[in-house]
């Protein structure tokens, strides 16, 4: 019981830990961060959903942050040596590569995917995870990241972002790509979707 009992205040350290983390975070460069804490489980486990596990192939993390969102996609059967994680914090890298030591970790800028994921094989990612702060940045350069990101997605894989938005990050352009959406994720703090996008030609 006592062991139980400390197990939990472990985690519950652990978690706090990590929600004062993701706030300096937040308040040196909010810009960059986008949130003021890490996603909630219900919102991680959605979007780790669209990971189309049975794909072969890397599934790239865009923003893991302090892994949230990394270890839903790790219960989704992925394992950590075919997950790649792109984190703009030198903070946060240290953390990942401290929880995660078979995990690929690249600290770099992701408007800039093609420049900072140089060694990628275009065309061979089985899907990516964005927990991005898209709304942080003018469309054209969301728009820029997106198209980036289906030059290194096989074919019809997904590319998937949550937003606290009622619009999508990017503007839909069916001649492009498809973008479905999720209902709202109320248990998340505050409320979000995911949104799904799809390159059509």
């Amino acid at each position: 019981m006592l062991d139980i009992s400390a197990r939990k205040v472990k985690g519950l350290s652990a978690k706090l830990a990590d929600e004062v983390r993701f706030l300096r975070n937040w308040a040196e460069k909010p810009l960059t961060t986008g949130a003021v804490s890490p996603s909630g489980p219900d919102l991680s486990r959605r979007m780790a959903s669209f990971v189309e596990a049975e794909r072969p192939g890397p599934v790239l993390e865009l923003g893991p942050g302090t892994g949230v969102v990394t270890h839903a996609i790790l219960e989704r059967g992925i394992p950590q040596s075919r997950v790649i994680a792109l984190e703009y914090s030198a903070d946060f890298c240290r953390l990942l590569a401290r929880r995660y030591g078979d995990m690929t970790i690249v600290q770099g800028d992701a408007y800039r995917l093609r420049e900072t994921l140089a060694d990628v094989e275009p065309g061979t990612l089985a899907s990516i995870v964005s927990s991005m702060p898209l709304f942080s940045r003018p469309k054209e350069e969301r728009r820029a990241l997106l198209m980036q990101a289906f030059e290194l997605l096989q074919p019809g894989a997904p590319f998937i972002q949550f937003s606290y938005a009622l619009v999508p990050p990017v503007a839909p352009d069916p001649q492009a790509f498809s973008v479905q959406r999720t209902g709202w994720i109320l248990k998340n703090l505050p409320p979000a979707r995911v949104w799904v996008y799809r390159r059509t030609s």
